[in-house]
């Protein structure tokens, strides 16, 4: 069967890359090279349903909302040496049933962050294992020149790291020549994530506010039984005596 290539595919084909045929995208290249893309174009590759369905497969996904705290705020901060971009949060957490014991496995929690690359904005989708360990990162939107954008093989590196400081640029995290900020915004990101993550197993359970006790409602007292009339007495008949 003959195999039908666009242009741009034959052009990465003959480079040495590997393209995907009737897409004109080429599907790797060296660590250190950027998207070659007009400068104008911005990026847009998934919706947040499709994300969450890459992330976690045949599992159940709750939505939650979480409101950080003053002092949560700034042991996120102090843990991941970035300011947070928001303090209200809408993790997704998600399990799978055991379909032999029915046990419900946590599977791992996937946040979403929007925030500024250099002019413009990008959101990612970051996902953390039950351990605390990265499992992926996904760009959503990219708002900056698609030539800020790295390649695929940039974010892989991410997969397995913890909040040490074997995540950061230049000691276990190589950078991207002409993408350095968008590897910067991106290694906050992930330290951010991982340390809003490692706070909220760390923090207590919110207990649910006791229910208001009932207010008793006052017994009437009884009412005195009314007393009985008193009877008349019967009219006295006067005879008269004869004279």
């Amino acid at each position: 069967m003959r195999s039908i290539l666009t242009r741009a595919t034959r052009a990465c084909l003959l480079a040495g890359l590997g393209g995907i045929p009737g897409t004109g995208l080429c599907t790797a290249a060296p660590l250190g090279t950027p998207t070659q893309q007009p400068a104008s174009a911005s990026y847009e590759s998934l919706t947040l349903a499709e994300a969450l369905a890459l992330a976690f497969p045949k599992c159940e996904v709750e939505r939650g909302t979480i409101y950080l705290d003053k002092a949560q705020r700034a042991a996120v901060e102090r843990a991941a040496g970035a300011p947070l971009v928001t303090r209200v949060l809408h993790p997704y957490r998600a399990s799978r049933s055991d379909p032999k014991t029915g046990l419900v496995q946590e599977v791992g929690t996937a946040y979403f962050e929007t925030h500024r690359v250099r002019a413009k904005r990008e959101t990612l989708m970051v996902v953390v294992d039950p351990h605390g360990r990265l499992v992926r990162i996904e760009v959503l939107a990219f708002r900056e020149p698609r030539e800020y954008l790295p390649r695929r093989p940039f974010y892989a590196q991410f997969a397995s790291r913890q909040l040490d400081d074997s995540l950061r640029l230049g000691k276990g995290l190589r950078t991207v020549a002409g993408c350095t900020l968008t590897c910067r915004a991106t290694e906050q990101a992930a330290r951010r994530i991982l340390a809003l993550d490692r706070v909220l197993a760390e923090s207590p359970e919110p207990q649910p506010a006791p229910a208001p006790k009932p207010i008793p409602k006052p017994t009437p007292e009884p009412k005195p039984a009314p007393e009985p009339a008193p009877e008349p007495s019967p009219a006295l008949t006067v005879t008269p005596t004869g004279t």
